[in-house]
């Protein structure tokens, strides 16, 4: 029978979903968590990776701002299938410890053969080389992201997973949500600020400018046969930006032709 853990960076979590749900971060303080509907949505992700598989348990991975557990810390401990790891949470709010016990449950886990499979919803670098160490004794990994994963995961993390997810907004929505005192439209005075700003900026994309940009692009893609214009595709996807092949290309046409 196969075996499946999930590991859970309870800091990306909120941080990314708050982001995707109101385009920037939020406290912790301002956002609430279903822990139900999170481990409803966590176990269906480990078995749409893993079907028929069976649930090790959940590893929930968060911060603690002293010895007392939040109320959030203290429900998802009580609740079955769920092991709270805490790291600490520094001065300035950062967690602490966090990526050195995931790599470390991760890798113990694989060297005991206690699974086949691990999910892993978190973005950092840092648990790279646990990602590695896992899989060179056998384990898949899968890795599961928040709404823009490109922006929020290491690209190199990414590179790493056998599979890559990523949870949309309506994803999120089901379990995470914001208070509506911490959603607040920008001000009349910031927005004009903002206005001024561009008025005054040096660059200017007007209709004319828009156009010579898109002959360019179509000069440079329409002698690309179609393997050469998936390659792009896919590295659009995956990666930051366009080929570093085609970029030069594309700042020197656009200079000479603007």
């Amino acid at each position: 029978m196969n075996g499946v853990a999930i590991f859970v960076d309870a800091g990306y979590l909120f941080a990314q979903g708050s982001t995707a749900l109101t385009g920037s971060k939020k406290s912790r303080r301002d956002t609430t968590i279903n822990e139900t509907a999170v481990m409803a949505e966590l176990t269906a992700a480990g078995q749409a990776k893993c079907p028929g598989s069976s649930l090790l348990r959940v590893y929930w991975y968060d911060g603690a701002l002293g010895a007392r557990l939040t109320v959030e810390q203290a429900t998802l401990a009580h609740m079955d299938h769920i092991k709270l790891r805490l790291g600490l949470v520094s001065g300035s709010g950062m967690q602490k410890g966090v990526d050195s016990l995931i790599v470390t449950d991760l890798i113990e886990l694989a060297r005991n053969h206690a699974i086949t499979d691990a999910v892993i919803l978190s973005g950092d670098e840092d648990i790279r080389i646990g990602v590695q160490i896992a899989q060179s004794f056998g384990v898949r990994v899968h890795l599961v992201g928040i709404v823009p994963s490109r922006g929020s995961q290491s690209m190199n993390l990414l590179q790493e997973s056998d599979t890559t997810t990523e949870w949309d907004v309506p994803i999120i929505s089901k379990f995470l949500s914001v208070k509506a005192s911490a959603i607040t439209p920008p001000s009349i005075a910031a927005v004009s600020t903002a206005a001024s700003s561009a008025a005054g900026s040096s660059v200017k994309i007007d209709a004319a400018t828009t156009a010579a940009i898109d002959t360019v692009i179509a000069a440079i893609t329409g002698a690309l046969d179609t393997s050469a214009i998936t390659g792009i595709k896919t590295y659009w996807k995956t990666a930051y930006g366009v080929p570093h092949e085609y970029d030069g290309k594309l700042l020197v046409s656009c200079l000479r032709n603007i």
